[in-house]
């Protein structure tokens, strides 16, 4: 892609993201706060196009200014185009980002799905129910 191309796409993309245009002109994660790493990550998956993106604990130390803004930025860009997988420990990101379906996974199994309803369940009842479920089919069987 043409530099001048790839500038104006970047600049589009940034507007869409509300990106501070000083991002341009700074080094990759060099001098970043957390959030503005995050940010620079949803930037570069905006530029990039993936069909599907991983995001692994994406809310791990942001404050929440940071977290809505990071949120903000996959919104924009997630739908048919772009599948977006969220892994997280916690609720707090879901309350921005909807997820569409949500799983569960122990021992490297998914041992639970659902929809946004099963993140809420386990926000206020942990994982203790899910574990004995498991316990109770293994002794059925």
């Amino acid at each position: 892609m043409p530099i001048p191309q790839f500038r104006k796409m970047l600049k589009e993309k940034m507007e869409l993201l509300k990106v501070d245009p000083s991002f341009a002109g700074r080094y990759l994660n060099e001098g970043f706060s957390g959030g503005e790493k995050k940010r620079a990550e949803v930037l570069q998956m905006a530029v990039l196009q993936p069909e599907i993106a991983i995001l692994d604990e994406t809310d791990s130390g942001l404050d929440i200014d940071a977290l809505k803004i990071v949120s903000e930025g996959v919104n924009a860009l997630r739908g048919p185009e772009l599948g977006v997988l969220v892994i997280t420990h916690y609720q707090r990101i879901l309350n921005y980002i909807k997820p569409d379906v949500v799983h569960v996974m122990m021992d490297g199994r998914i041992v639970q799905s659902g929809g946004p309803d099963l993140a809420l369940r386990l926000e206020a009842e942990g994982y203790d129910w899910i574990r004995d479920q498991i316990e109770d089919k293994a002794v059925a069987s």
